[in-house]
């Protein structure tokens, strides 16, 4: 199978730094959806924004997928923090991902996808061991203004739910104490990609704490950070394949 990479963000500003990154960008347009392919650093790549939501990432992952025969899915994006040692600006790279809004109870237990047997999907470890190293190099040497980066390997949840208080914070964390921070896609798209043999590697950046705080620094961290510092992380990551 040839080599081709899919990269997706859930909003613009995680993906359009990128754009630039791309030699002879071709676009394809299928389901809304704007489908940027060409090259980076020699490789085959497939760039597109899924728009926010479990069902929006997982439409667009399938088209990534069946349409463009994508042979990885990188997912891109922010997060807000659950762990808390985390702090705005840190990086998490997925080992695993569940979907906190799964629930099918009491017909099976809470967070078990259907059919599939299994709460929690794996990424895929030996891509995550590179980008954790490359990711690392990065923050050592580039500096994100106004923060002090760290990256870590966890587990993370995802479902269709901004989380803003605390209170909310709390409660996903006596469910899941594993959990290091919450997005709306992750899960979806590891679903997709373990249905059709396809590793999968979720990369996300900090925005905010998961607290009453959140949709101010959630704000700012997108215009002033995500898509430059998302950029940055996927010019290291095929600058070392």
């Amino acid at each position: 199978m040839e080599n081709i990479i899919g990269i997706m963000g859930a909003m613009p500003q995680e993906i359009n730094g990128i754009i630039p990154l791309i030699q002879n960008p071709l676009e394809v347009t299928i389901g809304r959806r704007i489908y940027t392919h060409g090259t980076i650093n020699g490789v085959r790549v497939v760039l597109v924004f899924s728009r926010w939501g479990k069902v929006a990432a997982a439409a667009t992952a399938a088209t990534l997928i069946n349409e463009f025969k994508v042979s990885r899915i990188i997912f891109m994006g922010v997060a807000g923090g659950i762990a808390t040692e985390l702090n705005i600006g840190d990086v998490v790279v997925a080992s695993r991902l569940i979907q906190h809004d799964m629930d099918a109870r009491p017909l099976m237990e809470q967070f078990q996808i259907p059919l599939l047997g299994k709460k929690f999907l794996d990424a895929d470890a030996v891509f995550n061991a590179k980008a954790h190293n490359s990711i690392e190099r990065l923050i050592k040497r580039y500096a994100v203004p106004g923060y002090s980066p760290k990256i870590i390997v966890g587990d993370i949840a995802s479902g269709d739910r901004f989380f803003a208080t605390a209170a909310e914070k709390q409660e996903l964390l006596t469910k899941l104490p594993t959990i290091q921070c919450v997005e709306m896609e992750g899960a979806a798209v590891a679903q997709v990609c373990y249905e059709h043999d396809v590793p999968v590697t979720v990369i996300r950046i900090i925005s905010d704490t998961a607290d009453e705080q959140s949709p101010a620094d959630f704000m700012q961290f997108i215009e002033t950070v995500a898509s430059t510092f998302s950029a940055k992380i996927i010019e290291v990551l095929f600058l070392s394949e």
